[in-house]
């Protein structure tokens, strides 16, 4: 059984709560340099990566810069800053819930991403929370969608989070949500609905499919008034996009929702309206490390069930 080589730390800071992007060069391969290896590898193309190694940003274990004529290693390990991309700001509170020398729970806000994603890289709860805070080895335990609002987990020290994620991955975290759709008087409820969900890499949506179930939620009314009602949602499970893939599939798909039923076209930066009315409302989990019970409740409100009018006059 062949070891898992030891991860050398960083020689580059954090960059506006962001780490640098590490790589490890593979075991196996015909490069002759590192440049040769990081021009396939990276999408970049050649001329970036040539710029790059120019003004010295790709740096080894020791923090110095990489020669682009550099040999080949196998198992080397080279460090560089992405470049960050233009992001619009969120113009919501990331509120603190709770703190200790563990953990730290955040109440994230609509269209705020997790972790830096894609074009969300400065701009998501775990870069701020690491500015905020000072608190630069701060991770998260488990994401939302950046469309949801609500509760997330963050560990403080990286060798907990394994104890933290194991939680999630177990299924010991009794997660509670809250959704605002259309209210449907044939819909008989509490119901337990379960299916197998899918998504493909590429594709926007997840959709569900024949075979054996892979995805729980229990789906409670818990009020209504004027064709909305607002739904507690309890998930079993943790598929991508199952709460709302499994509201839609019970017609009552959740309002602000960009991709189900139908996806609609990308939204432009800086369009805040009309969030998904999606909230992660609690948290309750024993601590891994301590053994104490928490539980959490996000402050938040959906807007289209407090303010209806408010909310979709934002379009």
């Amino acid at each position: 059984m062949r070891r898992r080589p030891r991860i050398p730390p960083s020689p580059l800071p954090q960059r506006e709560g962001v780490d640098p992007v590490r790589i490890r060069l593979p075991r196996d391969g015909g490069w002759a340099t590192v440049r040769e290896h990081l021009v396939e590898r990276l999408a970049a193309g050649a001329g970036v990566i040539d710029g790059m190694f120019g003004d010295g940003l790709i740096v080894g274990a020791d923090g110095r810069p990489v020669a682009p004529d550099a040999a080949y290693e196998p198992g080397m390990f080279v460090w560089f800053h992405r470049e960050l991309p233009d992001e619009e700001p969120v113009p919501f509170a990331l509120d603190v819930v709770y703190r200790d020398e563990h953990i730290v729970v955040a109440d994230k806000p609509h269209f705020l991403a997790t972790t830096p994603r894609g074009g969300h890289v400065a701009e998501t709860a775990l870069a701020r929370l690491r500015r905020e805070l000072g608190l630069p080895a701060i991770g998260a335990a488990h994401r939302l969608d950046r469309l949801t609002a609500g509760l997330v987990l963050f560990t403080v020290r990286p060798e907990e989070r394994g104890a933290y994620q194991t939680l999630f991955r177990d299924r010991l975290v009794r997660k509670e949500y809250e959704a605002v759709a259309p209210y449907d008087t044939g819909l008989a409820l509490p119901r337990t609905v379960t299916s197998r969900i899918v998504k493909e890499r590429g594709v926007l949506a997840a959709r569900e499919v024949a075979g054996e179930a892979n995805a729980v939620t229990e789906v409670e009314l818990t009020g209504h008034r004027d064709g909305l009602g607002r739904y507690r949602l309890l998930p079993r499970t943790g598929q991508t996009h199952q709460l709302r893939v499994h509201m839609n599939a019970l017609g009552v798909p959740i309002l602000g929702d960009p991709l189900y039923p139908v996806v609609t076209g990308p939204v432009p930066a800086g369009d805040f309206r009309r969030p998904l009315q999606l909230l992660a409302r609690v948290l309750e989990f024993t601590d891994p490390v301590t053994g104490r019970a928490h539980r959490f409740v996000s402050g938040r409100a959906l807007r289209a069930w407090s303010s209806y009018d408010d909310w979709a006059r934002e379009a």
